[in-house]
């Protein structure tokens, strides 16, 4: 076999992808929140950009999709761990920190294809300085407007948005799911703990400071797992990805439920 036969057998071209998530569960009019890794869904004609295209053949127009576009960075260095600078630093950092601006500010450990997605035509951003979410379809102003600056993945954001139009959830080649930080607040047992940096207020910079829970990852493969084996996640394939389907409210209130009984 030739290398451009192998290429050929191998790729997963746009209708490819969108045959893919039809045959996984995804319909028209979804209303879709989506994390995805490019580099598990193996060699793709066309990369992100088909990606996204297959994405929307499959939800039409008459559908939504979402993803998270976090900007985690744009905190008080002083939290910084992961990728920690110098004290001496602090004060200059936070003096020249750039504002959150929903156009311009760009994503950061959200993968290409969210970063790609935020710029998209007709895509809509929240203003979440550290939690926004970009949305592209029927709803997306519904689901981006409005986003609560306290409590940013609470009742008063976009993950809530889509769980009042009972959207689904879709992971394609990964096990991040943001809509467990929904339950998190729902459920009401993490501490409190703050959050600060630089938004736009009125055409200003300020350095505003914000209220959250707690929010701690490492406490959703336990709720992942029992949500699994009940046979709620319909579990194919994507390209060359573990693709797994959900709906988020199922997901959420079955976490809700499971934190408040512990």
């Amino acid at each position: 076999m030739s290398e451009t036969d192998a290429i050929a057998n191998t790729d997963a071209p746009r209708a490819r992808l969108a045959a893919d998530l039809r045959a996984l569960g995804v319909q028209a009019g979804d209303v879709l929140i989506v994390h995805a890794s490019l580099s598990r869904l193996g060699w793709v004609a066309g990369g992100p950009v088909a990606v996204i295209q297959a994405l929307q053949d499959a939800v039409t127009p008459e559908g939504t999709l979402v993803m998270p576009t976090f900007t985690l960075y744009l905190t008080d260095p002083a939290g910084w761990r992961r990728f920690a600078v110098p004290e001496g630093w602090w004060d200059t950092i936070r003096a020249e920190m750039s504002a959150f601006d929903p156009a311009r500010t760009p994503t950061r450990g959200m993968g290409q294809i969210a970063e790609l997605f935020r710029t998209w035509p007709d895509v809509r951003r929240s203003s979440h300085p550290h939690s926004s979410f970009a949305a592209w379809g029927k709803h997306a102003d519904f689901i981006t407007a409005d986003h609560s600056l306290n409590d940013s993945l609470g009742d008063g954001s976009p993950l809530a948005r889509v769980y009042d139009l009972d959207g689904k959830v879709l992971l394609l080649g990964t096990e991040v799911n943001s809509s467990l930080h929904l339950a998190e607040v729902r459920a009401g047992k993490r501490p409190r703990t703050t959050f600060s940096g630089p938004l736009l207020v009125q055409g200003q910079r300020q350095w505003v400071t914000l209220d959250e829970p707690d929010y701690n990852e490492e406490t959703f493969p336990p709720v992942k797992a029992a949500f699994e084996e009940k046979g709620a996640v319909k579990v194919g394939t994507v390209g060359s990805a573990t693709a797994k389907l959900m709906r988020q409210r199922e997901i959420v209130d079955f976490a809700v439920a499971w934190w408040r009984a512990e």
